[in-house]
């Protein structure tokens, strides 16, 4: 009897794939080749591949950190890996583990329903969770590297799997190893398939941010529990950031830039109203909207692409935008900002 190997599974190459509907600005583009990452094993397929192995990659999360200008030449790795499960559960920690595929929003509200806290500030951010620790998301006093444990990723120059903890990922405001090229950067050379997060016991609220104490000022509740917070987070960024189910949009466009005590306080003998926070290293934080609403940007439209009426750091789709006319609009914010204030806004999505 003839032993049978099991035939290796073969790799589904798709061609000429709209990435309209894979990308929250809605921008138009097409994939000449995109294959969909389902765990490890895929993206090694594709590194073996004779026809694709040696082409340029585009790794693909949820699209929501994306600006397309044009068809992306690279074969684009769209990841979905699925997966969530608690690890470890240590006297200090319940430590989880999610598929980079997972959707972010999805990934904290179920953290929340069983039970494991720690995840309610940063609810309702677009994307996957692969993504999250390459842009070290934030918001409402924390960020993911707060909660962060460590990930999972597959080189996409040799195929090996490597494990990586914060340290390795170098996380900064907006920024890790994975954004930056050069020595000892990572963009564009691995793909992240599965990150565990590690939520600390007790549970202690992050309730120092303005939005929230103007909350727990409005309700009352000054010992509001995780589902609270989680509640409360929610309506405030609904009140504030458009739904890119509605209009496209990509969160937040600008960073908020950071400055010396010196350079803040020419800003504010200027400007007093200037909106400003003071970092534990003495320098200041920005609120990038604040210079971009002072410059008279909020509402307005070049093209299809405007700047979002209810917050001016969010830049929208009005219908039928290309990624050029985003780009143009950004360029003109960040001349007209420059020009007042003399501060260049740095764009927080990837333009390709």
């Amino acid at each position: 009897m003839r032993h049978m190997h099991p035939k290796p599974q073969a790799l589904a190459i798709e061609h000429g794939v709209s990435l309209r509907d894979l990308n929250t600005f809605g921008l138009p583009a097409v994939a000449r080749r995109l294959v969909r990452i389902a765990g490890d094993a895929d993206v090694r397929r594709v590194l073996d591949h004779p026809e694709i192995g040696r082409l340029p990659k585009l790794v693909l999360g949820g699209g929501s950190n994306l600006v397309l200008t044009r068809d992306p030449e690279a074969v684009v790795l769209r990841v979905e890996v699925k997966g969530r499960r608690l690890v470890e559960v240590r006297d200090d920690a319940w430590i989880v583990e999610f598929g980079g595929g997972e959707s972010w929003h999805d990934a904290v509200a179920w953290t929340i329903e069983q039970g494991w806290p720690g995840l309610e500030n940063l609810a309702l951010i677009p994307g996957t969770v692969g993504a999250a620790p390459v842009q070290n998301i934030g918001a409402y006093g924390l960020e993911l590297k707060d909660r962060f444990e460590s990930l999972e990723a597959v080189s996409l120059i040799t195929g090996r799997c490597v494990t990586l903890d914060a340290k390795a990922c170098a996380f900064a405001y907006r920024n890790s190893v994975f954004k930056r090229s050069g020595p000892g950067g990572l963009a564009g050379k691995c793909l992240i398939t599965r990150v565990r997060l590690r939520l600390p016991r007790p549970w202690v609220p992050s309730l120092g941010y303005l939005d929230l104490e103007r909350r727990m000022a409005d309700t009352g509740n000054h010992q509001p529990d995780a589902r609270t917070v989680f509640d409360w987070v929610c309506a405030i960024r609904r009140d504030k950031l458009p739904d890119p189910a509605q209009i496209g949009n990509v969160g937040s466009f600008f960073k908020n830039p950071v400055v010396s005590l010196e350079q803040c306080r020419d800003i504010i003998s200027r400007d007093p109203h200037i909106v400003h926070y003071l970092l534990a290293d003495g320098r200041c934080k920005l609120a990038a909207g604040w210079l971009i609403d002072a410059c008279g940007w909020k509402g307005k439209t070049v093209g299809r692409a405007g700047v979002y009426e209810k917050q001016a750091l969010v830049l929208v789709n009005r219908g039928g935008a290309t990624g050029a006319e985003v780009v143009t609009l950004a360029r003109a914010i960040q001349e007209s900002v420059y020009g007042r204030f003399g501060i260049r806004l740095e764009p927080e999505p990837v333009v390709v």
